[in-house]
């Protein structure tokens, strides 16, 4: 009937403790689209309220690589057996109702039901994807989730909406890893000397040395005049100091400029104007026409 899914690597990130609940999903093809947001995001616990069909072979397609999910899927006819074991129950709401009830962010949803599946099974319940869950069905809800979508286009696909939450639980438990420390994934890598990085940052010496090597190169090619600079080397300083250059890309620039200097008919000039040895290497094996 389907293709099997590679194994889950280990138990999901929840230990099954925090159960994804779809009430009455009409179309089965949506049910396999949340198996695989759910896989994406490291959660596996799937429990189905009544589906209109499952399974077949619409929800094992749209599943993809998650069909896992499915195979383990509980299946059962109301709401109330999907939440008896449970101790906190939140449920997906996208409409206001008469009478108020606690109602919480995707972020402080996912703390909430973290926090209490370390003693208990807790519950993200979704309803039906035309008219969501009904009053009856939210008020065995401990809290309702609003996820704050465009007030003109606020209807979210079913996946979508679990995809939210699932997301909001993988991010929650990437930032517990390490010691509290968080996980490596969630820190930005945008320049040398962050963790990641292949080249280390270039010292301020080699990059002084460009900048002088960069002023010659303009000179020998006419483009600056010293006698009239106009700002231009303290805007190209600028520019380059804001990219934070590592030793290679120095080693590479410099290797551009000398290659430059020889085209023009220049000399390669002074200490001041040569790229080291292996800065002219580097450049050669990164361009190959250095």
């Amino acid at each position: 009937m389907h293709k099997p899914s590679p194994p889950l690597e280990g138990p999901d990130l929840y230990q099954d403790q925090i159960r994804i609940v779809l009430v009455e999903t009409s179309h089965s093809g949506n049910i396999g689209a949340v198996a695989r947001a759910m896989k994406n995001m490291g959660l596996a616990n799937l429990w189905l309220v009544n589906p209109h069909s499952f399974p077949d072979e619409a929800s094992y397609a749209r599943a993809a690589g998650a069909s896992d999910i499915l195979d383990r899927a509980q299946v059962v006819p109301t709401l109330k057996e999907a939440l008896e074991d449970c101790t906190m129950v939140l449920g997906t709401s996208a409409r206001g109702r008469k009478l108020p009830w606690p109602v919480v962010p995707p972020p402080q949803a996912a703390e909430i039901a973290a926090q209490s599946s370390q003693a208990a099974p807790a519950a993200l319940v979704f309803g039906r994807e035309n008219h969501g869950l009904s009053n009856d069905e939210l008020h065995l809800c401990h809290y309702h989730i609003h996820i704050p979508s465009n007030p003109d286009y606020s209807s979210l696909n079913l996946a979508m909406a679990v995809q939210v939450m699932c997301y909001e639980l993988r991010m929650l438990f990437l930032r517990t890893l390490e010691g509290g420390e968080g996980s490596p994934y969630l820190k930005p890598m945008t320049s040398p000397g962050d963790p990641g990085w292949d080249v280390p940052a270039a010292r301020a010496g080699d990059v002084e040395g460009f900048f002088q090597h960069l002023e010659q190169a303009l000179y020998d090619v006419g483009f600056h005049r010293r006698e009239n600079p106009r700002q231009l080397m303290s805007r190209l300083r600028r520019l380059f100091q804001r990219a934070r250059l590592d030793k290679l890309e120095v080693n590479i620039l410099r290797g551009i400029l000398t290659a430059v200097q020889k085209t023009a008919g220049k000399a390669e000039g002074t200490d001041n104007t040569e790229p080291t040895q292996a800065g002219s290497q580097s450049a050669k094996q990164e361009g190959g026409h250095v």
